[in-house]
């Protein structure tokens, strides 16, 4: 018989799945280690579950739990892999490609440029387009509302400037 504990805990983790799981694809790089960061934010939130407090709302709870691990993660990462290149790393842009704008497309695209981000820019991307305000990004990371709005003026160019040459 499930407790009260417990349907919190899989009402909380159904609710974010998939925002989790956008988290964790923009830390990770091969396509099994967006799972394994999953199961790791999944874990983390389960042991913190009881020490949560309720001074921001469970979905931004969530969402600073995600980032956490996932930064975590990716630093631990970054050390112990600092004289290695893996090879998801290596883009190779032939001079000559077909134009194709389909909704793949560009999601690869926006996703490819992304991860040129440094972390904190590309956590916030990830959160705006998961369509958080700016107040909300702000409780996450700890930053203000103003310094989000400068910031993410700025990711949105650079990122612009990104997918320009690639949609032409």
């Amino acid at each position: 018989m499930t407790n009260k504990f417990d349907r919190e805990f899989e009402d909380i983790i159904e609710k974010n799945k998939l925002k989790i799981f956008r988290i964790c694809k923009i830390y990770a790089v091969s396509p099994i280690e967006p799972q394994d960061l999953f199961q790791e934010v999944i874990l983390q939130i389960w042991t913190s579950l009881s020490k949560y407090q309720g001074k921001a709302s469970i979905d931004t709870w969530v969402y600073k739990i995600a980032l956490n691990v996932c930064m975590r993660s990716k630093m631990k990462l970054d050390v112990n892999n600092k004289n290695t290149e893996r090879f998801e790393s290596i883009h190779f842009h032939p001079s000559v490609k077909p134009i194709d704008n389909s909704e793949d497309e560009i999601f690869k695209y926006l996703h490819e440029c992304i991860s040129t981000l440094n972390e904190l820019d590309a956590s916030l991307m990830v959160l705006y387009l998961d369509g958080l305000a700016y107040k909300k990004i702000a409780i996450i990371t700890g930053l203000t509302d103003n310094h989000i709005a400068v910031k993410m003026k700025r990711i949105r160019k650079t990122l612009m400037d990104c997918l320009n040459p690639k949609l032409l």
